[in-house]
């Protein structure tokens, strides 16, 4: 839990400060820009090689930095550069939506190292692999949640690329992190609704019954 978090911060955080740091010493917009993608990019780096594998959240941001890097270096506008979160938030929002049609979907990848040993409560306690095998509704929540988050973040670049060519470029930054905030904050009270809705946390909801009938039997 605490690396995923060092994660995010590293990868979210850490720029904006390295970026207002660098303008605050006079350092040109487009060189503070190209200084907060590679710093953030060279931690996922550093990561890899270290640890020789990427768990599903650093593959997502090795991906989406990876993204940032090449429109940093391609383009010299710094309305453009300012921009680049917002065509690697789509590119997330697409890698959502698109995972829903793939064997394990981005939420469910994300959220299971999370979740998998504290839901459900009640009587089915069992790995969330076996649930994903044997319970058709249980793949379909995290598909659904997957289809959320790809919807949020294609909203959100959206909104990114609009603020990165209206607002004045030092304001842009800190205004992007705060629509960080925003967004996540919206996707997680809208699929923890629908996990709740669906009966993810509770053992006893009919979304576990298949199993509760099958031990009965047993």
């Amino acid at each position: 839990m605490r690396g995923r978090w060092l994660t995010i911060a590293v990868n979210i955080g850490v720029p904006v400060v390295i970026y207002y740091g660098l303008r605050a010493a006079g350092v040109s917009v487009y060189l503070a820009l190209l200084a907060d993608t590679l710093v953030s990019a060279g931690f996922t780096g550093y990561k890899l090689l270290r640890e020789r594998k990427l768990d599903g959240l650093s593959a997502f941001f090795t991906a989406m930095f990876a993204v940032a890097v090449v429109v940093t270096l391609v383009s010299g506008d710094e309305r453009m550069l300012l921009a680049k979160e917002g065509w690697v938030t789509a590119a997330a929002g697409i890698w959502f939506l698109a995972s829903t049609r793939m064997s394990r979907p981005l939420a469910y990848l994300f959220t299971r190292p999370l979740l998998e040993h504290r839901y459900p409560f009640g009587p089915v306690r069992e790995p969330w692999e076996v649930y994903w095998e044997r319970l058709p509704r249980f793949r379909r929540v995290w598909r659904v949640s997957s289809a959320v988050w790809g919807v949020v973040l294609l909203l959100d670049a959206a909104a990114r690329v609009a603020i990165a060519y209206a607002l004045p470029v030092d304001t842009v930054r800190v205004t992007g992190m705060l629509l960080y905030a925003v967004a996540t904050l919206v996707a997680v009270i809208i699929t923890n609704v629908h996990y709740v809705l669906s009966g993810l946390y509770n053992g006893w909801s009919s979304l576990y019954e298949p199993l509760r009938r099958e031990e009965s039997r047993a």
